[in-house]
């Protein structure tokens, strides 16, 4: 009887970014040490993680093997973390049927695309990841790097600036607080939103996404409603190209935005295509002299006509920082969010946890990422499906409503029970009258009548009325409270002298507690009434 064999574990390899200034790395020591629990074996190229200050002896110290020879460590890994899109050079090294996880923009690197499947490599492009779906947000780089990125352009841009962005009153003068204008509220708008207001600039911002405003007031920017109505939600969260007569009513609302602001962040992206031009060169022109634009946008072309990618340049007086590398610039933050993202990846990939990664083709999030399978390309992955709409539920039936709006049930008793009920009650009575002394009759009497009433007027009302209730309640305890002062000091005392000590007693517990209902009820009241004046 022959036994399949057991797969052997595989080894993930990290290799040195070799981008032009890139200083990022795929994953971190950290990272390391919960891929290896996956049972993976994890190689890493000597000096991989120096730029992003992770050492050579933190990934020792994880668990990883260090190799110096770049063409070593793509011969031996079966599967490859990246940052950046490999380059030919790269892909060359790369042994056939290996598994890359990668940044890899299907859409703009065609060529790169035949060049892996020509290697009948998986590509799982962690940039296809279908984030609609919500256990995918877990792995969605796009987020983490997106909100590094845009932490980082207010920092660029307070770099540049050369003031303050708080408004501040000291000895020698006024400073005004910065204006910032943010075209874009996405992941990378919010982020910068939230980072100048923190620092106390006025900000503002613009989407074409009507829903995002709510957002914007929440991190404290105001936002800015083009004069135009049209939705500009597009698929899987992203904005979609607007209509000519919506952007002709955009560029003008932000030609009145340049002229006050101090600042502008541009962050809009249309997946697949070229960046949308949002800033003209005469609104960079009519900018006050020490103005700054940040071009978040500038690798896919730029949001402003006179961005250069890469560089920060000078145009009337404007500083346009065009930077591609933002990210980067924060490599050990950006490094660690990243490598968590491809973690969670790999335990989706390695839920047996015997470190062999399967690509389930048949899973919604690992078929989106998917952009080649065995040397065939996949991408681009087909449409979501839909989850099923629920069958109509069949017509309740219609149940009569009580009258009243206590908190009761409101269903009538039976006959039976209502007559046992009757019954119980009649012999209780019958045996007070029987044996009682007659002084108790009276008081039992003024007794049920006050349950009585306290049912009908307390119990009988609807929950939304229990707060004005309080006043009823309070002249109800008024009336306990003057019924026990009466008990504890009759007027006729001096005739038939003072009550027992026992009626005493029942009379001081009375007052105690009506006078916690009372004194409870006002501080209750005052207390929500200072809510409504705030």
């Amino acid at each position: 009887m022959q036994t399949s064999p057991v797969p052997q574990p595989q080894r993930i390899g990290v290799p040195r970014e070799t981008f032009p200034g890139e200083k990022r790395v795929a994953t971190v020591p950290d990272v390391v040490e919960k891929l290896i629990k996956l049972g993976f074996a994890v190689t890493v190229e000597s000096g991989a993680g120096d730029a992003a200050n992770f050492s050579d002896d933190a990934y020792r110290a994880a668990g990883a093997e260090i190799v110096s020879d770049a063409a070593a460590l793509w011969a031996a890994s079966d599967i490859v973390f990246k940052v950046r899109p490999p380059s030919s050079d790269e892909v060359a090294r790369m042994r056939e049927g290996t598994t890359l996880i990668d940044f890899i923009w299907p859409a703009q690197n065609p060529d790169l695309m035949q060049q892996l499947a020509a290697k009948k490599a998986t590509v799982l492009a962690i940039d296809c990841l279908p984030r609609t779906l919500s256990r995918a947000q877990k792995m969605d780089a796009l987020t983490s790097t997106a909100g590094v990125s845009g932490y980082r352009a207010v920092i660029e841009a307070a770099n540049a600036f050369g003031r303050f962005f708080n408004g501040q009153i000291t000895a020698a003068g006024k400073v005004p607080p910065a204006k910032v204008f943010i075209a874009g509220a996405g992941v990378a708008g919010l982020a910068a939103i939230g980072t100048a207001a923190n620092l106390g600039a006025i900000v503002r911002a613009n989407d074409t996404r009507a829903e995002v405003a709510d957002q914007v007031k929440s991190l404290g920017g105001e936002f800015v409603k083009v004069d135009y109505e049209e939705e500009g939600s597009g698929g899987g969260g992203y904005a979609k190209v607007m209509s000519e007569g919506f952007q002709a009513a955009q560029r003008k609302m932000y030609a009145e935005q340049a002229k006050d602001a101090d600042i502008i962040i541009t962050t809009a992206l249309i997946p697949g295509k070229p960046a949308p031009k949002l800033i003209t060169a005469e609104m960079v022109q009519s900018m006050k002299p020490g103005s700054v634009i940040v071009d978040m946008a500038a690798e896919q072309g730029g949001n402003c006509e006179l961005t250069v990618p890469g560089e920060a340049v000078v145009r009337h007086g404007v500083t346009i920082v065009g930077y591609t590398d933002l990210a980067s610039r924060l490599a050990k933050q950006s490094s660690t969010l990243y490598a968590t993202n491809l973690l969670r990846l790999t335990e989706e990939l390695c839920k047996a946890k015997d470190g062999v990664a399967v690509v389930n083709m048949e899973d919604d999030a690992i078929r989106g990422l998917t952009v080649v399978k065995d040397g065939a390309i996949t991408w681009p992955a087909p449409p979501l499906k839909q989850a099923p709409a629920p069958a109509p539920k069949a017509a309740a039936p219609v149940v009569e409503k009580k009258s009243g709006h206590g908190h009761g049930t409101g269903a009538p008793m039976s006959a039976k029970t209502l007559t046992i009920v009757f019954a119980v009650m009649a012999v209780l009575f019958w045996a007070v009258g029987a044996y009682a002394p007659v002084a108790f009759l009276g008081h039992f009497t003024v007794f049920v009548l006050a349950c009585f009433i306290g049912y009908m007027v307390v119990w009988n009302v609807t929950p939304a009325l229990h707060t004005p209730l309080m006043s009823v309640t309070n002249a109800i305890s008024s009336i306990i409270a003057i019924g026990a002062l009466v008990q504890i000091a009759p007027p006729d005392a001096g005739v038939n002298g003072r009550p027992d000590g026992l009626i005493l007693w029942l009379a001081f517990a009375a007052l105690v507690l009506t006078a916690i209902n009372m004194f409870g009820g006002f501080a209750v009241t005052r207390r929500m009434l200072a809510m409504f004046r705030k």
